[in-house]
């Protein structure tokens, strides 16, 4: 597959890392490490890495600070996106969005289920979109999943979507 242009990376993308959880520590938090692992393998840059409990308003505060931030280009969330009852991410997010990339969470569900994931792939609720003129995308907090999603989706085209949205600001 050939590189369009406006899909190469003249400099890093600049990110910031949010894990969603209750019970991950800095040491254990596998998904969130191995999404900084992905991005500076890529050439990319981690601004900050976070961890935030299952709570709206944390979830909330903590995406808007990193909407806010000039240095910032694209926000990621990991965890909090199925089900269960304490998984709130996608209900504090999605209405905080200025624009959805509903493609992010089709394509993302059917890679899913074609990676041996199956039918359980129904309880994900993966989303992405725009925030401030920020990319964000909100990834379920399995390190199988955002191995899946980092790689076959978004760090192919990190600088393409910031390329876009720095477009618009221009």
């Amino acid at each position: 597959m050939s590189v369009h242009h406006h899909k190469r990376v003249e400099t890093p993308v600049n990110c910031v890392i949010i894990t969603i959880s209750d019970t991950r520590t800095a040491e254990t938090d596998k998904s969130g490490n191995l999404m900084a692992a992905i991005l500076a393998e890529a050439d990319h840059s981690v601004k900050e890495h976070v961890i935030v409990p299952d709570e709206s308003n944390a979830i909330r505060s903590m995406v808007l600070e990193a909407s806010k931030q000039e240095d910032t280009d694209i926000i990621l969330t990991n965890g909090g996106t199925g089900i269960a009852n304490r998984d709130i991410t996608i209900e504090t997010i999605q209405p905080m969005l200025d624009k959805e990339m509903t493609g992010f969470g089709e394509i993302f569900r059917m890679l899913s289920y074609q990676e041996d994931i199956g039918s359980a792939v129904i309880l994900s609720r993966a989303i992405a979109g725009v925030i401030g003129g920020k990319a964000i995308f909100a990834m379920p907090g399995s390190s199988g999943a955002v191995k899946l999603a980092m790689n076959k989706l978004i760090v192919p085209e990190l600088a393409h979507v910031t390329n876009e949205l720095k477009k618009d600001a221009k």
